[in-house]
């Protein structure tokens, strides 16, 4: 099978983008591990697909397969590639759509400077809806990793975060504490972890380890679940700038009963295609 495809990144957490409008996709779970593998495949963090919508009040279906093929509910940098993808494949030329995820309907907005704004939705802190398995509703919750008790706050956009505040984000234990926490059994869904260090009011620094993916460069519901949990502890204001490894994203959000707003990059590095 001859697939065409699309490598795209925003702040260098980069995706296959694939059309299912204009292309018939059922893709196995090998072949998605073909196309994520940075050695035998295209390479990527997660594969993302565009597909018609079967709703009246949406424009597009928007799925997500991290690099080992499992498909999961959100993911903010590539909501950004999505609208990204759609514009320059002539799909739409509407400056503002809605697409279905797995986890509800999300709002996107390309902006006449060419970064794109995403409406995460509002946060989820209860823990049964994350999912998270804690007996109380704490905002701080300490969970044993290891050797060591972190304390952390849980939270979902969409997919399940567990943020940290860390000291010096460089020297963060991410390569160690991340494949703890994503597999831990208070997640029975896994975890995308992240660690935040609060340099102002308004800024931060993040890394995050993803479930499925391990350390990406930038993670774009990463980042809100941080906001939001700086925010909710009292700990920053809205606006934020949020600084990773791969550049720089801009949120924004309210409080309680309030959607979460994402603005930033999103580019196309190439197209090309693979036989699959």
């Amino acid at each position: 099978m001859q697939l065409k495809f699309s490598k795209m990144h925003g702040l260098g957490n980069d995706f296959v983008v694939l059309d299912g409008v204009r292309q018939s996709l059922d893709l196995s779970l090998a072949q998605l591990r073909l196309l994520g593998d940075r050695h035998f495949g295209v390479g990527c963090d997660q594969i993302l697909l565009v597909e018609k919508s079967t709703r009246p009040d949406v424009d597009f279906r928007y799925r997500i397969f991290n690099a080992d093929g499992d498909e999961v509910e959100q993911c903010g940098n590539g909501a950004r590639c999505f609208v990204r993808f759609v514009h320059d494949q002539g799909l739409t030329d509407k400056r503002e759509i809605r697409v279905a995820t797995m986890s509800g309907v999300i709002g996107l907005r390309l902006e006449a400077d060419g970064k794109v704004t995403v409406d995460m939705g509002m946060p989820e802190f209860n823990p049964q809806k994350i999912p998270f398995l804690s007996p109380n509703t704490d905002l701080l919750q300490t969970l044993r990793i290891g050797d060591n008790d972190i304390v952390l706050t849980a939270v979902s956009m969409g997919n399940p975060h567990a943020v940290q505040v860390v000291t010096d984000v460089d020297a963060a234990p991410v390569a160690v504490q991340g494949p703890l926490l994503e597999a831990h059994p208070s997640f029975p869904q896994r975890v995308n972890a992240g660690f935040m260090q609060v340099l102002s009011r308004h800024t931060i620094r993040l890394r995050v380890f993803e479930r499925g993916a391990g350390e990406t460069l930038a993670c774009g519901t990463g980042a809100c679940a941080a906001v939001v949990v700086g925010i909710a502890r009292g700990l920053l204001d809205s606006p934020v700038r949020v600084t990773t490894r791969g550049g720089e994203l801009n949120i924004t959000w309210g409080g309680k009963g309030t959607a979460v707003l994402m603005t930033g990059p999103a580019v196309t590095v190439f197209t090309g295609e693979i036989e699959l």
